[in-house]
């Protein structure tokens, strides 16, 4: 069921929270094993968290926005009392004395915290993998990777462990794993969650955000994790909640701009043809359909540079103080990062600031523009990351990821959607996006195209075998 759904059915009394939570356990418990998404949990105190919410509400107190929900929080973002080891050795055993902002945002919306779903150390590559917890599978097939950071959050979220999880993204760590696991993950403008503790404060590119398997779900979740907090520069001054339920967009009053590679990405030939193929059967709901590539150029040095700064701010430290005991991801990114001079950084700032200007001149002729969510089918987890695409060699370990990461340079808000499965047989999902502070727009029309999507057999959500799931562990 959907979140939406099962708050319905908790506020009539069909059902209460402590049904949904130890449903929630079960699943966990016969599925996690196959795929090994959710790390850490306490399944005593959530459900007592279950238990005083159904007492609350029999007693006609309110129980939030998410009245009771189970809400599963990346491995990234501090939750009192209960582990939170960015997946990283070092912090193995460390257990938070107080909540991120955003998680308490969710738990003062009555969201109850199921667990900590697996993610890459410090959020480094596009495959859920550490050194503390392994490997996290796909669930439509548990050899193959669920893509990263956010990947233990969205097969949780695939295989019906939860109905909402949190993601966060600076190139795509939210997208790409939902994408590539068949769910809905939005990445928003920034400020909108805030970001209280980022070392690099003043750089809008790493944001926190919803995930869920419907549009509908993102934004009750988007709700709970939204507030005004002046510690983040890009929070905005008020807080307006979007509405709730949120009217879908009349797609034939919507111009869209379609690419496959966004002018500048590499793209797989055979994710180009299924985009296309998708699109055609799209094409005809709009007002306007255009092939059109967005003006990126110079993005690829802009991001490097501009990250690298990021991760100097921010893993530093860590490099120098745990080299031998942390991803050698994280190290490369701090040494290139180190390589680049004065004028090197501040080329990248007056790049990104061409790009976002002609990002929001767009605007002015589209109301979305839609490209692929990957650029690749899932790959085998036991490869790190793409190093090469069609005989094309990638001249980083970040590159394949250019589809998302070319508009976090431009600061667009933008939601993956799931559009039916590949010609592996593995979920393909198209990315939506929008200009900054253009979310309500976005999410109106995501929830237009979600409901399109659903009416072809080619492009419905798709959903895992969770029998063939289980089975695969027992045996």
């Amino acid at each position: 069921m959907s979140a939406t759904a099962l708050i319905a059915e908790i506020k009539k009394g069909a059902i209460s929270p402590v049904d949904v939570m130890e449903a929630s356990i079960a699943r966990i418990e016969a599925v996690d094993p196959a795929v090994n998404a959710m790390v850490t949990h306490d399944f005593d105190a959530a459900l007592s968290a279950a238990k005083a919410a159904e007492a609350k509400h029999h007693k006609g107190e309110s129980i939030g926005l998410l009245a009771g929900l189970p809400v599963a929080i990346k491995d990234l973002e501090a939750t009192a009392g209960m582990r939170t080891t960015y997946g990283s050795i070092p912090f193995r055993d460390h257990i938070p004395e107080q909540d991120d902002l955003s998680v308490a945002q969710v738990k003062a919306a009555g969201g109850i915290v199921i667990g900590k779903t697996n993610t890459p150390e410090f959020g480094t590559g596009g495959n859920t993998w550490n050194d503390v917890f392994g490997v996290t599978g796909n669930p439509y097939d548990p050899t193959k990777t669920c893509a990263g950071s956010s990947g233990g959050s969205a097969v949780a979220l695939a295989t019906g462990m939860v109905p909402l999880a949190s993601g966060s993204d600076f190139g795509g760590s939210l997208r790409t794993p939902a994408g590539f696991c068949g769910i809905i993950g939005y990445r928003p403008s920034p400020g909108l969650v805030p970001d209280v503790d980022k070392a690099n404060a003043l750089a809008p590119f790493a944001v926190l955000g919803p995930m869920a398997r419907h549009v509908a779900d993102a934004v009750l979740l988007l709700n709970a994790q939204m507030s005004v907090d002046n510690r983040d520069p890009f929070s905005p001054n008020t807080l307006r909640l979007l509405p709730d339920p949120m009217k879908a967009a009349s797609l034939d009053s919507i111009k869209v701009a379609v690419s496959d590679d966004l002018g500048v990405a590499p793209v797989a030939d055979e994710i180009k043809q299924v985009f296309s193929s998708r699109m055609g059967i799209l094409s005809s709901a709009f007002q306007s359909f255009e092939w059109q590539d967005p003006d990126f150029t110079d993005v690829h040095d802009c991001f490097e540079i501009l990250r690298g700064v990021s991760y100097v701010a921010g893993m530093k430290d860590l490099v120098d103080q745990h080299r031998d005991h942390i991803s050698p991801l994280i190290i490369d990114n701090v040494e290139r990062a180190l390589s680049y001079n004065l004028a090197d950084v501040a080329m990248a700032h007056q790049t990104q600031s061409i790009l976002a200007r002609k990002w929001l001149a767009l605007f002015d002729q589209v109301d979305v523009v839609i490209c692929p969510a990957a650029s690749v089918s899932p790959f085998p987890h036991a490869q790190r990351y793409i190093d090469q695409i069609d005989g094309q060699v990638m001249p980083t370990y970040m590159r394949w990821l250019a589809l998302c990461y070319a508009p976090t340079m431009v600061m667009a808000c933008s939601l993956v959607v799931p559009c039916g499965v590949d010609d592996h047989g593995m979920p393909f999902g198209i990315q939506l996006l929008g200009p900054p502070g253009g979310d309500q727009r976005l999410l109106e029309i995501g929830l237009a195209i979600e409901a399109e999507l659903a009416k072809h057999d080619a492009t419905k959500a798709p959903l895992p075998d969770l029998a063939k799931l289980i089975a695969s562990k027992k045996s």
